[in-house]
C-alpha cells in the first residue's frame, strides 16, 4: 500500500482541519492535526501543510482567541509572514489585520499589533504602513469603511497614522465624511469612528475640509453644528478633546491598550468599544 495520501483524502483532512478552527475545539487538537498534515506527503511525495500565517487566518475568520495567542506566542515570524498561493483571496500585504478589520476581530487584532511592536523585524509590510495594494488604503481605512470603532482605536493607539491618505488623496475621516454627508443623523458606530479619530488628530488634515465649507449644510444634522464648524477650523477644539489628546499621546503604542485601561479617568472619559482584556475563548481553550 502506497504511503502517499491521495488529493481527495488531503483535501478530507484540509476540510477536518478547517472545520476545527471554526468549531473552536483545543489547541492541542489543532496543532496535532496540522502536524498530521505535515506528515501526509502527496502523491509526488512533496509535503504540503498549513503554515502558521495560514492557520492563523483561519483562527482570525472564526475568533478563535486562544489559537491565534498561541500562534503568535509559539510562531511569532511565522505567522505573520506571507501565506501561500492557494490562499489568494488575502492579496494583501498584511493580510491578518485586513481580516481582523473585516471580521471585527479586535482581540486578535490587539495581540497582533503587539507581536508587531515586539518584534519589529517581523512583517515589514505590516509595520511600515500598512499600505493594501493598488488602492493605497491602510486597514485604518478598511476600519472606517466598515464602521469599526474598535479596530480603529487599536490601530490609532498602535501608531498608526490618522492623515495617511489612499491612492485618491483621501484620508480615514474623508471616508468617514463621505459616509456621513446628506445623513439626517450619524449612527452611534459612525459617529463613535468620529469621535475616535479626532482624538488622535491634533492637527486637522483631509482632503473634503473645503467642501464642509462651501456647503457645511450637508453634514450639520449628521455631525452637529459645533463639530462642523470645529472641522472647518471656525470653533476651537472642546476642552475635553484637547485633554484626551494629550493623555493618549503620553501612551505608548507597545502597551496601548493595557495603559489605556489603567488610565485614572472615569469610564465615561475613555474611548468606548475596547474590550478589556482577551475574551473568554483565549482564557477557556488554552493548551
Amino acid at each position: 500500500m502506497s504511503s502517499a495520501v491521495s488529493l481527495e483524502q488531503r483535501r478530507c483532512l484540509s476540510l477536518l482541519f478547517y472545520r476545527a478552527v471554526r468549531d473552536l475545539k483545543p489547541v492541542w487538537m489543532l496543532e496535532d492535526m496540522r502536524t498530521m498534515l505535515a506528515l501526509c506527503p502527496d502523491e509526488d511525495h512533496s509535503q504540503k501543510t498549513y503554515s502558521p500565517s495560514e492557520a492563523l487566518l483561519y483562527a482570525v475568520v472564526h475568533d478563535h482567541q486562544a489559537y491565534a495567542q498561541y500562534l503568535l506566542s509559539r510562531f511569532p515570524e511565522e505567522a505573520l509572514a506571507e501565506p501561500g498561493e492557494r490562499f489568494c483571496c488575502c492579496p494583501t500585504p498584511s493580510p491578518h489585520l485586513s481580516l481582523a478589520v473585516r471580521y471585527d476581530r479586535h482581540s486578535i487584532l490587539g495581540l497582533i499589533l503587539q507581536v508587531v511592536h515586539r518584534l519589529p523585524r517581523a512583517a515589514p509590510d505590516v509595520r511600515e504602513g500598512l499600505v493594501q495594494q493598488g488602492d493605497g488604503k491602510t486597514p485604518l481605512h478598511l476600519a472606517c469603511e466598515m464602521v469599526r470603532p474598535e479596530a480603529m482605536l487599536l490601530l490609532l493607539g498602535s501608531g498608526e497614522s490618522p492623515v495617511a491618505p489612499d491612492a485618491q488623496g483621501l484620508t480615514p475621516l474623508d471616508i468617514l465624511l463621505e459616509q456621513l454627508k446628506d445623513c439626517k443623523e450619524a449612527s452611534r458606530g459612525r459617529r463613535q469612528c468620529v469621535d475616535t479619530l479626532l482624538m488622535f488628530m491634533p492637527r486637522l488634515q483631509f482632503h473634503m475640509q473645503g467642501a464642509l465649507r462651501r456647503e457645511p449644510h450637508r453634514w450639520t444634522s449628521a455631525l452637529g453644528p459645533d463639530t462642523v464648524q470645529f472641522l472647518t477650523g471656525q470653533r476651537p477644539a472642546p476642552l475635553l478633546l484637547i485633554s484626551m489628546q494629550t493623555v493618549l499621546q503620553q501612551l505608548s503604542p507597545t502597551t496601548f491598550s493595557d495603559s489605556l485601561m489603567q488610565l485614572p479617568i472615569p469610564p465615561s472619559l475613555k474611548p468606548a468599544g475596547l474590550a478589556h482584556g482577551p475574551g473568554p475563548h483565549c482564557r477557556d481553550r488554552t493548551l
